[in-house]
């Protein structure tokens, strides 16, 4: 049975290993191009330059022609909002670094001081700027009604009584919200999801800016858009601020100089004349879109696999450290175990994530990566159901084991290790593999914080190329392969260890 413990922590200690130097420099680099959002995107605190400061920008890249992800070259966060930042930090001095996320928790990394700035189309609004701040304008667009062809659904006094969906924290959820007589409002973090809502019959239309609704529309060829009466009290979109940020009047000036000088104009027509959809005129699926994706949605299984393998193998050993605890002598240690476990199991895994990844900073000045905050969250909430399992199996093993173990004059160490520890993993192998099918598909939260596992490409394609179900489609399949695999071979361990019987 030894030899068993050997052939399983050694390959372990490899993983653990490797992952370590992942995070460190020369391989850190490819690492972070396969766990970030885009290639921009360093370690905290790491400068591409040997000059300038590094200065952080917070957006949401799934939402072109603004902000959105070139997966077809690299990965890099590219779009109108990237290049203003670019030209506006450059001619600053600054080294500009670019971190993905959704668009809900944005004013949050600027709360906690994640990043500097963002941008990502964000509207000034009296509600945000209560909390954060914003610099001058420098692009107003007009909201519009994307739904089906020929719903007949032009018009505001149209959507009464109709579903109508919105994204949540967008300015377009204020205006929906003073619309009167709506039948339903849903609000969805991404705007993939509220066209394929439309699709689906679940909601009859969508509130989306004109630059976005055209990319939609000339993608989809059953949808169509109408232009919404503008809002006077639109302000426009705007670079947003922490609270009393210095970096604003800097900012603001070269802002104005780009107007002047009819650079901002440049790069507004530029890019409001590409789309990067991929224009179909198939009805329903058609997988030809995803030409040029499958590769970039493929390099998410490495982060999935290395994300589940880390978090499992944290889970585990702490997860039998509290089982321990649970059945020893010591009372405060079978308190702590007790109260440990009614704390992760008792609140929602995507809580615990969040806490630790936006609380960490604020409460130990300490920049947390989002594949770090990931591992945590999931190796703590892991081992609070694994101590119950690993607990039980070691109750399981016959007393004899021990009884005869305490005869012979074996240290209590020694027998756990080498006696009980080894007979009861084998009795829970089955629920040890349980639990890493639920890690690898409960990995999908992990896209939430910009960890580029499948999910969160998926959500880039889905974003390219207007098209709502074929990236997920094949990011299911991915996931399925990946835990029939997994199952495969937790079978062939489970026989290899059963001959012994």
């Amino acid at each position: 049975m030894s030899r068993w413990l050997k052939w399983v922590v050694t390959p372990l200690a490899a993983l653990i290993l490797v992952t370590g130097i992942a995070g460190g420099s020369g391989f850190g680099g490819f690492f972070a191009s396969l766990t970030g959002d885009a290639g921009l995107a360093l370690a905290a605190g790491e400068s591409t330059s040997d000059s300038g400061k590094t200065i952080i920008m917070g957006t949401s890249p799934d939402y072109p022609p603004y902000e959105s992800v070139d997966a077809k070259n690299g990965g890099d966060i590219i779009g109108l909002d990237v290049e203003i930042a670019k030209a506006i930090t450059e001619r600053l001095g600054y080294t500009l670094e670019i971190s993905g996320m959704d668009f809900s928790g944005l004013i949050a990394a600027l709360q906690t001081e994640r990043v500097d700035f963002v941008m990502s189309a964000m509207s000034v609004t009296e509600e945000r700027k209560q909390s954060i701040d914003f610099s001058d304008s420098y692009y107003a667009a007009r909201n519009t009604i994307v739904a089906l062809k020929d719903s007949g659904l032009t018009t505001e006094d149209a959507l009464k009584g109709k579903r109508v969906g919105v994204q949540l924290g967008s300015t377009q959820e204020e205006a929906v919200m003073k619309m009167e007589g709506l039948g339903e409002i849903k609000k969805l973090d991404k705007l993939p999801n509220l066209i394929l809502e439309i699709k689906s019959g679940r909601l009859d239309a969508v509130i989306v800016e004109d630059a976005v609704a055209a990319g939609y529309t000339d993608a989809n060829p059953d949808l169509s858009f109408a232009m919404l009466e503008p809002n006077p009290e639109d302000l426009g979109y705007a670079i947003a601020f922490p609270k009393g940020s210095e970096l604003i009047p800097a900012f603001n000036a070269e802002l104005q100089k780009m107007k002047d000088s009819g650079e901002l104009q440049t790069l507004v027509d530029k890019w409001f004349n590409t789309k990067s959809g991929v224009k179909s005129t198939k009805k329903g699926i058609d997988f030809s879109v995803l030409n040029g994706y499958v590769g970039y949605i493929f390099k998410g299984i490495f982060v999935t696999l290395l994300f589940t393998l880390v978090s499992a193998v944290f889970g585990f050993i702490w997860g039998g450290i509290l089982s321990l605890f649970k059945i020893s002598s010591i009372a405060p240690l079978r308190w702590f175990a007790t109260v440990y476990t009614s704390i992760f199991r008792g609140t929602p895994l995507l809580l615990q994530l969040f806490l630790i990844y936006y609380g960490t900073p604020q409460l130990f000045n300490y920049d947390i990566s989002p594949l770090m905050a990931a591992g945590l969250a999931f190796g703590l909430n892991s081992a609070a159901y694994l101590s119950e399992t690993i607990r039980g199996g070691i109750m399981a093993v016959d007393k004899g084991q021990r009884e005869a173990a305490i005869a012979l004059g074996i240290p209590y160490k020694t027998m756990m290790i080498s006696i009980i520890f080894p007979q009861a993993v084998k009795n829970i192998l089955p629920a040890l593999v349980n639990e890493c099918v639920a890690l690898v598909k409960e990995s999908s939260l992990v896209s939430i914080i910009g960890v580029a596992d499948l999910m969160r490409r998926a959500n880039v394609v889905q974003a390219n190329t207007f098209k709502a179900f074929e990236a997920l489609l094949l990011v299911g399949a991915i996931y399925y392969v990946l835990v029939l695999t997994l199952t495969s071979l937790a079978g062939l361990l489970e026989r290899r260890m059963r001959r012994s019987d």
